[in-house]
């Protein structure tokens, strides 16, 4: 049987596939030209965190200890111990890449105490406000311990090694303080519940070394 012949434009059989092999080449391409946009995400090694965090860190969004508003994460229960007016060890992981730095407070009595995230510096997008910028303490004051830590703005070419800093801590006592790690992302969208900021904290007793001063402008110390 002769086949018909067939009109200008008219597609044969097997000319939609190629069609779609096209147009799927083109598609990839666009994608592989786009923007890729990633939220940071780093956990807290040391001290121990206040919540149970995956592989990424998570839950971190939520201030001032992390969690989201969808999921307020699982406690460990576990309180790290320290002296008074001693250094303490801070380790974190970035798990995801993304430019900005850290800042490291301590609460004392209450979370209310802790320092509200850093101010940024934005600009206006199509999609809302995106930070180019966030604020540093050049001289911490209390209640932030150290301020602009691990600034970072190039993208590394091969796996993130961890981060690792020491803090000192004012010569005090409590049961059970508070310490706060940051990471602001700069070149970053806003999100709902922590802005340009994640967050993690670490419940911590310190015991004030009875041979230094106390530290009597912290909370609850006399």
């Amino acid at each position: 049987m002769q086949d018909c012949p067939r009109r200008i434009g008219e597609v044969g059989p097997g000319g939609n596939f190629m069609k779609l092999v096209r147009l799927s080449s083109v598609a990839l391409l666009l994608l592989g030209t786009a923007p890729v946009l990633a939220d940071g995400h780093f956990k807290l090694v040391e001290p121990a965190s206040r919540l149970v965090e995956d592989q990424r860190g998570d839950p971190q969004k939520l201030g001032p200890c992390g969690g989201t508003s969808a999921n307020a994460g699982t406690p460990t229960g576990i309180v790290n111990q320290a002296v008074g007016g001693s250094k303490l060890h801070i380790k974190v992981q970035e798990t995801i890449y993304h430019p900005g730095f850290y800042r490291v407070a301590l609460a004392v009595k209450s979370l209310d105490e802790l320092p509200a995230d850093p101010v940024a510096v934005t600009r206006e997008t199509p999609k809302g406000p995106w930070s180019i910028s966030g604020a540093i303490q050049s001289n911490p004051q209390m209640p932030v311990l150290a301020d602009g830590l691990f600034s970072h703005r190039t993208r590394p070419t091969g796996p993130m090694d961890p981060n690792e800093t020491d803090v000192v801590l004012p010569n005090i006592n409590c049961e059970k303080c508070t310490v706060q790690i940051v990471q602001f992302m700069e070149d970053h969208g806003y999100n709902k519940d922590g802005g340009y900021t994640y967050h993690h904290c670490a419940d911590i007793k310190i015991t004030a070394d009875p041979a230094k001063p106390i530290d009597k402008a912290w909370p609850g110390q006399s």
